[in-house]
């Protein structure tokens, strides 16, 4: 089992190094800002900086490491949040470390496993959830945890979209932390001068085409829509508003013998809108992973999909007034639209040998208290990460920040709107970042006019399964 994790975390390695998002250049001056459409994020009590180096941990203390993937300025915040964990008792300290990057990380703990030094905790984006979970031995369940060090465990206080995401039945495998969803966000400016109403937002997909069209036609933009991380905004997060499934067996949850099946009549006329869109020029495609993200904030597009947990950078970056709303539908699909899924990471506490008791007490007590709703609620506003608990969620909206910062609850609605479905409960697929690049290469050659959007999505499905297959021989 310890050769076949280290073989399975190696591939993981190699294949988020693939799919990871180039770094955001910085901009060469800091913009003007004009009538922003929210207020700077002001926490009631700031968390204090994190130091570098790190600090020794305390003599007598039971210390854990947690290795995280967070850099500047989310990771200094995450590092604020764990010191005042250590400062909130005298008993255990928690070591954050930050390794440079999911990758990064990724690559210290594989060093780490073959050495026997595995650290208690690591943050794991969340397409690599189906592969921790089949590492069976390598982790030690968030449930087992619970039970074993008398934690009252309570799965419930979690919003259903990001519980179910990180539970098998109705027992959790990881600790949810830094979660987000896709949103719509537009150009206020751009609309008026395009003549369209910003207090009218699109809500279909006819109808965002139409204002994409009409922002390019006016010429208040040169880019009418565009969006980051193309499948998990327009393929992963479309299947489930749209309550249509990605993969079978419940999207993986019920089985590592799911297939893909994203080449359904709707999956494919969405890419066709997509391609038509382009065509005619109302649509741009920015690039894999986050590589389009500047395109809203610069004004070359005036419509974007991308993570609640851009809000704080298109803040920082845009000289104009935008606003945030629901990602689109085709109101003709029954039901439609549903709740979405999340994107971001969790915490996995893994084993390794000579842990002890203490050490697993040590991490249960942590995990006891970033979920607690002032923490989290304190994390969603000063991040932008959603707030994860239905507690934090309710005190943030008590201390009137959703008044002073609006449509930073969006994200929250967008995801409970609904019970979850099979469909839109979230992923389980194993390899997924290898599938999402099979996707990058099949939709570009149908931007490129090299292939049918049927092509393109036929050509992914059966790619992808091949991917399937091979990761389910690797467990059985």
């Amino acid at each position: 089992m310890k050769r076949t994790f280290l073989f399975v975390l190696i591939m993981l390695a190699v294949l988020f190094v693939a799919c990871a998002p180039a770094p955001t250049p910085a901009p060469t001056a800091a913009p003007p800002t004009k009538a922003p459409a929210v207020e700077p994020t002001k926490p009631a009590a700031p968390s204090p900086t994190a130091t570098t180096p790190r600090p020794t941990p305390p003599p007598g203390r039971v210390t854990v490491e947690f290795w995280f993937g967070l850099g500047k300025p989310l990771g200094d915040i995450l590092e604020a949040f764990v010191m005042e964990f250590n400062k909130s008792q005298d008993k255990y300290y928690v070591d954050a470390i930050y390794k440079g990057g999911y990758a990064d990380t990724m690559n210290a703990a594989i060093a780490a496993y073959r050495a026997g030094k595995a650290p208690h905790i690591v943050q794991m984006f969340e397409v690599g959830t189906a592969t921790m979970m089949a590492a069976k031995g390598a982790i030690k369940p968030v449930h087992e945890l619970a039970r074993e060090t008398g934690w009252n465990l309570d799965p419930n206080i979690y919003i259903p979209a990001v519980r179910g995401y990180y539970s098998e039945g109705d027992k959790m495998i990881s600790m949810p932390w830094n979660s987000s969803t896709p949103m719509m966000y537009y150009n206020v400016d751009a609309f008026k001068k395009a003549g369209l109403d910003p207090d009218k937002p699109p809500k279909t997909w006819a109808e965002l085409r139409a204002a994409a069209k009409k922002l390019v036609d006016s010429g208040a933009t040169k880019c009418g829509f565009t969006f980051e991380w193309p499948t998990w905004t327009q393929l992963e997060n479309f299947s489930a508003i749209h309550n249509v499934p990605l993969a079978t067996k419940a999207n993986g949850m019920l089985g590592m013998d799911a297939e893909l099946v994203f080449n359904s009549p709707l999956h494919v006329r969405h890419l066709q809108t997509l391609m038509d869109m382009a065509k005619e020029g109302s649509f741009k495609y920015g690039g894999r992973d986050g590589a389009a993200t500047v395109l809203f904030p610069s004004g070359e597009c005036g419509i974007i999909h991308a993570s609640s947990a851009a809000r704080a950078r298109i803040q920082r970056e845009s000289n104009f007034e935008w606003r945030v709303t629901f990602l689109p539908y085709y109101d003709d699909v029954p039901g439609a639209p549903i709740n979405s899924i999340i994107g971001g990471a969790s915490l996995w506490v893994m084993n390794s040998p000579g842990r002890t008791a203490e050490e697993f007490k040590a991490i249960a007590e942590f995990f006891k208290y970033i979920s607690k709703p002032e923490v989290d609620a304190r994390w969603h506003q000063e991040t932008g990460y959603l707030p994860i608990t239905h507690g934090g969620n309710d005190i943030t909206k008590a201390a009137g920040f959703y008044q002073k910062n609006p449509g930073a609850d969006l994200p929250y609605l967008q995801l409970t709107r609904t019970k979850p479905t099979e469909n839109s409960l979230g992923l389980r697929l194993g390899n997924m970042p290898q599938i999402r690049i099979i996707v990058y290469e099949e939709w570009e050659k149908a931007f490129q006019g090299q292939q049918t959007a049927k092509q393109a999505m036929d050509n992914a499905v059966k790619r992808g399964n091949e991917v399937l297959r091979e990761f389910e021989k690797t467990y059985k």
